[in-house]
């Protein structure tokens, strides 16, 4: 492992993403913020939902951010460098391992998704106004579901990335992403699917559920939640998984 090559592709990642800093926030944050507003706002001060309604959307719009901003942080400059611009066959003479630069491409990710999901909570409390409690009495279990969401995405990033072709790039968000986001239970608690059994148990395939859950539980513990220790867990798993995955997939990518 050479450490100075490593910190300086990553700092050179941290330089490109900090000169497109607004484009990024416009792109991560535009629609969890749109979904805040509609939902948390608009139907509750209609009266259509309950005002408690805001403590069980404001954590699942978080996860949402988190996923979107790790997996296209990482998954689309993938897709760009393997196959548009070829720009990975620079990177690869940098004097480091190959693996290792598929690590860097995940940390990059990581910091992305943290940004964007740290971002949306002041973000969406402005938007949504009172009635958003969020309690801090977990400080140490929300440090740990964060990170593990940021590196579910940018390993879910690097997965895909190696993963689908540059005509299947709308593919991917087509039955990837947005099935992933609409059963993830970000809208929801996953104790209210109680009432659709089957889909109560197959939507734990979903890792979205656990990220949604486990900031649900961690931010807002008086709101219905899945245990702290499932959601941890089950996303320390989904994230070891990818991990090898998506690291033996780059490695055989990048040879061929």
């Amino acid at each position: 492992m050479n450490w100075k090559t490593f910190f300086a592709m990553l700092h050179r990642d941290g330089h490109v993403a900090r000169r497109n800093l607004l484009p990024m926030l416009v792109q991560n944050l535009l629609q969890p913020l749109l979904l805040v507003f509609v939902f948390g706002r608009i139907l509750t001060s209609s009266g259509m939902m309950p005002n408690q309604y805001k403590n069980i959307l404001l954590p699942g719009i978080m996860a949402i951010s988190m996923v979107l901003s790790g997996v296209q942080g990482v998954a689309m400059p993938l897709i760009t460098e393997f196959q548009f611009t070829r720009e990975i066959e620079d990177r690869l003479l940098a004097p480091m391992a190959t693996g290792w630069l598929a690590v860097e491409k995940i940390v990059a990710g990581m910091i992305q998704a943290l940004v964007a999901g740290l971002v949306v909570i002041p973000a969406a409390w402005l938007v949504l106004g009172s009635g958003v409690t969020i309690s801090m009495s977990q400080p140490f279990e929300f440090a740990a579901i964060c990170l593990l969401v940021a590196l579910f995405s940018s390993a879910g990033g690097l997965a895909l990335g190696v993963s689908v072709g540059q005509t299947q790039i709308g593919l991917m968000f087509s039955l990837v992403l947005a099935p992933m986001m609409m059963f993830g239970c970000a809208y929801y608690p996953w104790s209210f699917l109680k009432f659709f059994p089957a889909l109560q148990y197959a939507v734990l395939i979903n890792p979205l559920v656990y990220a949604s859950e486990g900031l649900r539980g961690s931010l807002m513990p008086q709101v219905p939640h899945m245990p702290l220790a499932a959601s941890i867990g089950a996303l320390v798993a989904i994230d070891a998984a990818l991990l090898v995955a998506g690291i033996q997939k780059f490695n055989k990518k990048a040879v061929s």
